[in-house]
């Protein structure tokens, strides 16, 4: 008797085996120790070299002190706010130098959900991710953080008989709340990668709303900026809209439909 051949649909190829909870889990465990090994060698590296981190940071009150003719010195009241300062620096500094690393700890965590053709943008993805932050400090450094101490010292300036006494804990944490929320700013388009990735906004409803983004965009810009005049609050913003409208294709382009098209697109291909 002849033998009868039976087709049998040909099963998908699985590019990695499926977790289960507990074994992401072990894996968020496991990254989380990379990333705070990484944040410890970054700390000890910019508490060593924080004195010089901050003469960066004092440059740009120094400046302004100096163009109204004022004492240019920063002042503290108590014996621990050096060390403070020391440690404070550290940290947010030490994050940023371990950033690239930590980076990769979250690429690794979330890889496993991509498929194999979109896995090599990990250098992408890290350098977009840092290149942006890094743009918004140097946008808040360079021109937002300057034009704000004009404004205030130029302000204070008109009182002839008041003394300015710039203490280093104040300076330093307003120098950091600004240059911190510029970095999260400009981190827009990775959190919209994040959640188009997973399916949680789609371009079409960031393109719909788009005028109630604009209204949010400048509330935030209102918040952060350091000066009550509306020409500072549209520089704030100016760039938050750029990155929305940058924002609004990258959902277009990492969301599970399009992404699913470009697979079966690629199969039948």
């Amino acid at each position: 008797m002849a033998e009868t051949a039976v087709a049998t649909p040909e099963k998908p190829k699985q590019e990695l085996p499926a977790m289960g909870f507990l074994q992401h889990l072990e894996e968020l465990r496991r990254r989380l120790i990379y990333a705070a090994y990484f944040i410890a060698v970054g700390f000890g590296a910019c508490f060593y070299w924080s004195r010089d981190i901050f003469n960066l940071m004092e440059r740009p009150i120094l400046k302004a002190l100096a163009a109204h003719n004022l004492d240019q010195s920063i002042v503290y009241t108590n014996p621990l706010d050096t060390f403070n300062m020391s440690v404070k620096i550290g940290m947010v500094a030490g994050i940023f130098v371990a950033s690239p690393f930590i980076l990769y700890q979250v690429w690794a965590f979330i890889a496993p959900g991509l498929y194999r053709n979109e896995r090599r943008y990990v250098l992408p993805f890290m350098a977009s991710t840092i290149g942006l932050f890094a743009a918004g400090g140097a946008f808040g450094y360079f021109i937002v953080y300057p034009a704000a101490l004009e404004f205030f010292v130029g302000y204070g300036a008109r009182y002839a008989h008041l003394k300015p006494m710039i203490t280093m804990n104040e300076y330093t944490s307003l120098f950091m709340t600004i240059e911190l929320g510029l970095g999260v700013v400009f981190e827009i388009p990775i959190v919209i990668f994040f959640l188009a990735l997973f399916g949680l906004i789609t371009a079409k409803f960031m393109w719909r709303n788009f005028r109630y983004a604009i209204f949010v965009i400048f509330v935030i810009a209102g918040a952060i900026c350091p000066t009550p005049d509306v020409m500072n609050m549209c520089i704030f913003a100016a760039p938050m809209v750029a990155l929305y409208v940058v924002s609004i294709a990258i959902a277009w382009r990492v969301h599970p439909t399009q992404r699913a098209k470009r697979k079966a697109k690629a199969g039948a291909g």
